[in-house]
């Protein structure tokens, strides 16, 4: 008798456990993925700022699993972030820049009314709709997406986003987000309300929450600047500060309604700045280096991911990228990835520890020729460990572009002054040929 009491609690407890399985596989993870704008990668309080708090921010490190020395492939906006929503580097979704070349004969100040501008601009917005994004592969599990904020190519549709604040129309103002650059400056409700309906249809569902922050204006509100005034070098800095704390705070706001809804144990939240900032104030040669550079200063950024059950909360010093994004979310929701893409599941310590290379590259701001990725690059960087090495293309002009390859020890030079491409000249030549080989515009 006993036996079989036995072999019945143990049918039960078998039966609960396959239940709690496919209840489980019934429930895929909601994702919220934040992405700041021009935000520098030390300008944060866990990253070691003396001056800048950023709370939440902190919080968010604590509870996550936060790779130190992440990067992205390019420290311009728009190909910046298709990279993030392709996982492919810029030269193979093409969207290498921020705008279209300007049209032979436009008036100045006019030309972005020019037709062969606009036909330019359309060809430029139809590369993502040829190329998997995340939106379109997570769709196929049933999920909703939503688009806020950043947004340079067209409709949010354009990106698989099945809805999106920005409408995305170059003739009224859809550059870069229009409409949908009120998110965390203005309003935080329209994530609240897609939450909201995504719920009621039981759906899972993705946020693009990427505001125009600390991006300029650098327009905080009066309390910021006004606490940073005293401890920053001038009041461009003090400015740009505030908007990081700004940018904090909407973050603390998007956290506090997923724990009120009691979402947040069954959502990864991902976080990631686009590049650097850049500024007009030339009292800080650093801050110069950034923004549109191959420097750390621009491409660097911490990489963090929450997973509350599923995710051990540490700080990896080991190289992670923006495109290891799309394929973690991807294994993390049971979709198989698109083929030869580039990056790795961050939630395999396995596959972090054998990377020791990144690489990336810098382009122009305007195209100078739209389908060429190889007529638009500036400069080339690869990172072998913690050496890095930049190789400017011969006779291109731009943004910082050097004129011979330079030559870095991160880990005792963070912030790039010290040049070895003199002292280490095989060095040089066995990482530039490791960038020739990663290099196929």
């Amino acid at each position: 008798m006993k036996r079989i009491w036995l072999q019945r609690i143990i049918c039960v407890l078998l039966l609960g456990l396959a239940i709690t399985a496919a209840a489980t596989a019934a429930t895929p993870p909601n994702i919220v993925l934040i992405i700041s704008d021009d935000h520098g990668w030390q300008d944060y309080s866990f990253m070691g700022h003396p001056h800048i708090r950023t709370p939440r921010l902190d919080k968010l490190a604590a509870q996550s699993l936060v790779f130190k020395r992440g990067y992205v492939p390019n420290a311009l906006c728009s190909p910046s972030l298709a990279s993030i929503i392709t996982g492919r580097y810029p030269h193979e979704h093409l969207v290498t820049y921020n705008d279209p070349p300007a049209p032979p004969g436009g008036k100045v100040g006019k030309w972005q009314e020019h037709p062969q501008y606009l036909a330019a601009w359309d060809e430029m917005r139809s590369f993502i709709t040829r190329v998997p994004t995340l939106p379109r592969l997570l769709q196929a599990k049933g999920y909703v997406s939503l688009q806020t904020g950043k947004w340079w190519l067209g409709t949010p549709a354009n990106g698989g986003f099945t809805a999106g604040m920005s409408h995305g129309e170059k003739t009224r103002g859809g550059r870069h987000g229009d409409e949908g650059l009120d998110i965390g400056r203005k309003t935080m409700q329209p994530i609240y309300d897609f939450i909201g309906n995504a719920r009621s249809q039981n759906k899972p569902f993705l946020v693009w929450y990427a505001p125009m922050l600390p991006h300029s204006p650098h327009t905080a509100p009066q309390r910021l600047i006004d606490k940073y005034k005293p401890l920053a070098p001038s009041l461009e800095h003090a400015r740009y500060w505030a908007s990081v704390e700004w940018f904090d705070e909407t973050c603390g706001q998007l956290l506090d309604y997923l724990d009120r809804e009691k979402l947040a144990d069954n959502t990864i939240v991902v976080y990631v700045a686009d590049n650097g900032w850049i500024q007009s104030d030339k009292g800080d040669a650093q801050s110069l280096r950034s923004k549109r550079t191959p420097y750390d200063a621009g491409i660097r950024t911490p990489i963090m991911v929450r997973w509350p059950g599923k995710v051990t909360p540490a700080k990896s010093n080991r190289l992670a990228s923006s495109l290891d994004i799309l394929p973690t979310l991807l294994a993390a929701t049971g979709i198989k990835a698109p083929p030869k893409l580039p990056g790795i599941n961050l939630l395999k310590t396995k596959a972090v520890n054998a990377r020791t290379t990144l690489f990336g590259g810098c382009f122009t701001h305007d195209a100078v020729e739209l389908r060429n990725p190889a007529a638009n690059v500036l400069s080339r960087w690869v990172i072998d460990g913690h050496w890095k090495l930049i190789v400017p293309v011969p006779g291109r002009k731009g943004e910082d572009v050097p004129d011979h390859p330079l030559l870095y020890n991160l880990a005792g030079d963070v912030e790039e002054r010290e040049d070895l491409s003199a002292r280490e000249p095989q060095r040089v030549a066995v990482m530039q040929r490791k960038l020739d080989a990663w290099w196929k515009p």
